[in-house]
């Protein structure tokens, strides 16, 4: 296998400017555009990069100055990014499902001189912020439909009168690109990247080249890729879930990265493109996971027996497999024709027939589910790392995957645990700290080790093991420890439960407010001749509770300590929502935050007299309004597990 070590001396605009040299006329990009796919080089990345550098530099982005993308996943969020630092500049990116308010405190902290948005949507919300924001000097667009109004206003920029800018000054001094991307250091902060913000609004941890590459580099030693590898970005470019790939994977093996129509049909270009590796947060995963069994739920009866005959089969396959050992030679062949006839034709159909590896990681996901697509041929492995870190520093290796574990450490990366049971971790790819904020640097970087704020621990086959948050893990009034996290990702497995909220926090036992899946329990309500007309009506039906009250039954009946187990629940009327705050940008339960929110109901979990409770709740319209309606929340009490 190649070294690839010797990258780590460049900047990314100078691995850029490498693979050109190297492979100049080789596909990098793909975008679909009206259903068709448009094809990039490597030489054509790099001429859009030196206009895009060259115009920014032209309209006042000097060196240390920060360029905002709020956009979706396009190629131009490449070309504005990396020509941003070709001169010095840093870029960040900004979730495109951020409110104006959240946008403005951003640009504002962040000190962002340029933004580029995707489209009029983005622009509006600048615009509504725009008086708070007096350091931005241009708004870029990329779609200049619904623009008209603002053509008028030299404050915007429509993104090809930038790269006109950028071709006359490269007309102008041929060389100056290259000598501006020749000054830039591999230690250079090159981005910003936002935390997930648990606990309020995000922290930018200043990210370097060197930060990015190395990434790439240490995990295809672990996994290697070909540079005729496919990859589909529809991950959020916010996210350093994103970021590691676009940034650091494809520039350090040369993949082609490929960019779906639009993010309604995310999953469709998936399959078109049939990626060999992908990565993706759990509700991913776990989203494809419930249309797999709905489709299995609405075949003809013989498929769903030959369905869950294989699955058997396949379960007992990838016990052999993630722990790589040799299959039996009866086991072998029944693997052999459950592929045929039942898993390939099904794994085609979601896409991932061609995937050699899938992971996944920004938060826990639960045994079972690896079980699952390791069982149906999907090559599912958990990574562990966090934005400070660039999103990879521990993975399972092929033939020793542990469902309960996060894997190794990758190569060059240190972990130790701290007397207080904390995940710290050494590599080339911690970040340098915290934009302005040095007591949180101080804090994050202690002892020149990188703190994760996680409870762990090494197991005896050297794997790191993920317990909680060391802020989320609890102890029972009796000062049992337990984690919220590991519950309610056994609740989530249930192919009925979406969402889930663990509680117990020194109190008698542990409670749940419970979201159902809207589409699996809608199917299945739908089959059972149960009427409903709005997910808050679905949730109160009475059958409904019957059969969450089955599927905690089982988690119970599963506990390894009595205190693990659940002892409430209730179904709460309304699916939990990035934009209420009662989850991050990446998906993770703002705990505190949905503890004060549902007081009342939080309150009544703990008081057994109470078997309902009315509340006021909003109700949404598909216009938009909203009006406020009552509704009813019972609260159900587990029978004691013998």
């Amino acid at each position: 296998m190649e070294n690839k070590d010797h990258l780590k001396q460049y900047t990314i605009p100078q691995l850029l400017q490498w693979r050109v040299k190297t492979s100049g006329d080789k596909v990098a990009l793909r975008e679909k555009e009206f259903g068709v796919w448009n094809s990039y080089s490597w030489n054509q990345y790099y001429n859009f990069v030196r206009k895009a550098g060259l115009g920014l530099r032209k309209i006042g982005l000097g060196k240390g100055d920060c360029i905002a993308i709020i956009s979706d996943n396009i190629p131009e969020v490449l070309y504005m990014a990396i020509g941003a630092q070709s001169v010095g500049g840093i870029s960040a990116g900004l979730y495109q499902t951020s409110l104006p308010h959240e946008i403005g405190s951003i640009l504002e902290y962040l000190g962002v001189s340029i933004v580029f948005c995707s489209d009029q949507e983005q622009v509006d919300k600048v615009v509504e912020v725009r008086d708070k924001i007096p350091n931005v000097k241009k708004v870029i667009y990329e779609d200049p439909r619904g623009m008209r109004g603002y053509r008028t206003d030299d404050w915007f920029m429509f993104i090809d009168d930038l790269y006109k800018l950028g071709e006359e000054a490269h007309q102008e001094a041929p060389d100056l690109f290259d000598a501006l991307v020749d000054e830039g250091k591999p230690d250079d902060v090159c981005h910003m990247c936002l935390t997930s913000g648990t606990t309020g609004l995000p922290k930018g941890a200043m990210l370097t080249h060197r930060n990015y590459i190395n990434m790439g580099i240490q995990i295809t030693k672990v996994d290697p890729l070909e540079e005729t590898d496919e990859y589909l970005s529809f991950l959020p470019f916010a996210w350093i879930g994103e970021q590691m790939n676009s940034f650091g994977v494809a520039m350090a093996t040369g993949i082609s990265v490929n960019f779906p129509e639009s993010v309604e049909t995310n999953m469709e270009d998936l399959k078109e493109i049939g990626p060999h590796f992908m990565f993706g947060a759990p509700r991913i995963y776990e989203t494809i996971r419930s249309q797999i069994w709905l489709k299995i739920d609405e075949s003809y009866w013989l498929n769903r027996v030959l369905y869950n005959y294989f699955m058997k089969v396949g379960e007992a396959v990838a016990q052999y497999r993630m722990s790589g050992r040799k299959l039996p030679i009866k086991l072998g062949l029944l693997a052999w024709l459950g592929k045929q006839i039942i898993f390939r034709p099904l794994v085609n159909q979601i896409g991932m027939l061609r995937l050699r590896r899938a992971y996944t990681g920004g938060a826990a996901l639960g045994p079972e589910l690896f079980t699952f697509y390791q069982a149906i041929g999907v090559n599912l492995k958990q990574i562990y790392g966090q934005t400070e870190i660039v999103g990879i520093a521990y993975m399972h290796r092929d033939g020793d995957v542990r469902p309960d574990t996060v894997g190794k450490p990758l190569p060059g990366t240190e972990c130790r645990i701290s007397e207080e049971g904390e995940i710290l971790s050494q590599s080339d790819s911690v970040t340098i700290g915290y934009y302005k904020m040095p007591d949180k640097t101080e804090e994050l970087l202690e002892g020149g080790w990188l703190h994760s704020g996680d409870a762990g621990y090494i197991d005896e086959n050297g794997h790191l093991v993920v317990i909680d948050r060391l802020s989320d893990v609890m102890h029972n009034k009796d000062g049992e420890m337990f984690s919220p996290m590991f519950l309610e990702n056994r609740l989530k497995f249930s192919p009925y439960i979406k969402e889930a909220v663990i509680f117990g926090d020194k109190r008698a036992y542990v409670a749940a407010l419970i979201n159902v899946d809207p589409i699996v329990v809608g199917k299945w309500a739908e089959d059972r001749g149960i009427s409903f007309s709005t997910f808050m009506d679905l949730s109160s039906q009475p059958e409904v509770a019957e059969l969450v009250h089955g599927e905690v039954k089982k988690i119970n009946k599963t506990a390894e300590k009595p205190h693990f187990r659940i002892r409430r629940f209730a179904i709460l009327y309304k699916l939990l929502d990035v934009d209420d705050g009662e989850l991050t940008k990446t998906g993770k339960i703002r705990r505190k935050f949905v503890r004060e929110k549902y007081n009342d109901l939080y309150q009544s979990l703990y008081d057994e007299t109470i078997n309902e409770k009315k509340v006021e709740a909003f109700y949404q319209y598909q216009d938009g309004q909203t009006t406020t309606v009552e509704t009813t929340i019972r609260f159900y009490t587990m029978e004691e597990v013998q």
